[in-house]
């Protein structure tokens, strides 16, 4: 069963403590066991040496028994791997796209679709994962206020710099954290100096836009990781980051050619909520 948001589920949840930069026992072993899992697409596992979630979930601390938001799951790479680890002793909140908002496009309505039919067809995995949905204004409680251990978000910012909207959603994940919480962030990586508009345009974003907009939320930057680097990105494709793989928006021109890139070079960050205000 999928468990709705609502504020009722406060009774349901247990506030831990915990540290961030490593995994607690026995939670390495259960990423692994996750990223094996039958539940997999075979397509998302093709992606693990892209996206190394053992180690990305490594460096920003994750735990069995934390609670966890993570941002606009899409069509759930990281939920396939997060609600295996968390399902019996943490909690696990995906913080869905909305469908309230006015503004929300048809391919998003379709991609909650295809998320709530992944969750449908293995309840034995994803039967404790809480849906919730983000859409700022309108929607902005992701979790409970200041229940959250940990919040995950990956390569969302460029999305939210182009709606205007990134100040609401850096807000909205400090106020789901408890002090002391940690924000993960997982972003396509711009060359230091890109204008605004390039990074709107390429969906590539500097390291310093997306410290500065946590800094401005209230959050500690506490450290970088280069798990998710690929120095062959050159970033200065057609169609900008969609042009590389999984996207490959150029279809069969010059496919060879992104394939061997990869996907895109994207900084790896870890921020703070203080423990103290």
């Amino acid at each position: 069963m999928i468990v709705l948001r609502r504020t009722c589920l406060l009774f349901f949840m247990a506030v831990v403590s915990l540290s961030a930069g490593a995994t607690g026992d026995g939670t390495g072993a259960k990423i692994v066991k996750a990223m094996a899992g039958d539940h997999r697409e075979p397509a998302n596992v093709a992606r693990d040496r892209y996206r190394h979630p053992r180690e990305t979930l490594e460096f920003f601390g994750l735990r069995d028994d934390m609670t966890v938001v993570e941002i606009w799951p899409s069509r759930g790479w990281y939920t396939e791997i997060l609600a295996p680890v968390l399902i019996e002793r943490g909690n696990f909140f995906a913080a869905a796209f909305s469908l309230v908002a006015r503004r929300t496009p048809d391919w998003r309505r379709d991609m909650n679709m295809e998320f709530f039919a992944k969750l449908g067809a293995h309840p034995e995995v994803y039967r404790r994962v809480i849906v919730s949905d983000l859409s700022v204004p309108e929607r902005t409680e992701i979790a409970p206020p200041g229940s959250a251990d940990m919040v995950l978000t990956f390569r969302n910012v460029h999305n939210w710099m182009k709606g205007e909207y990134a100040p609401g959603v850096f807000e909205a994940m400090y106020r789901a954290l408890r002090p002391g919480g940690v924000l993960g962030v997982v972003e396509h990586r711009a060359a230091e100096d890109t204008p605004m508009h390039m990074m709107i345009e390429s969906g590539y974003v500097t390291e310093d836009e997306v410290i500065r907009l946590a800094h401005e939320a209230g959050f500690i930057f506490e450290a970088r990781s280069e798990i998710n680097a690929n120095p062959r990105d050159t970033k200065d494709h057609p169609r900008g980051v969609w042009t590389l793989p999984p996207t490959l928006r150029l279809q069969e021109l010059d496919r060879d050619r992104y394939l061997a890139i990869g996907e895109s070079d994207r900084m790896t960050l870890r921020f703070r909520k203080p423990a103290t205000p």
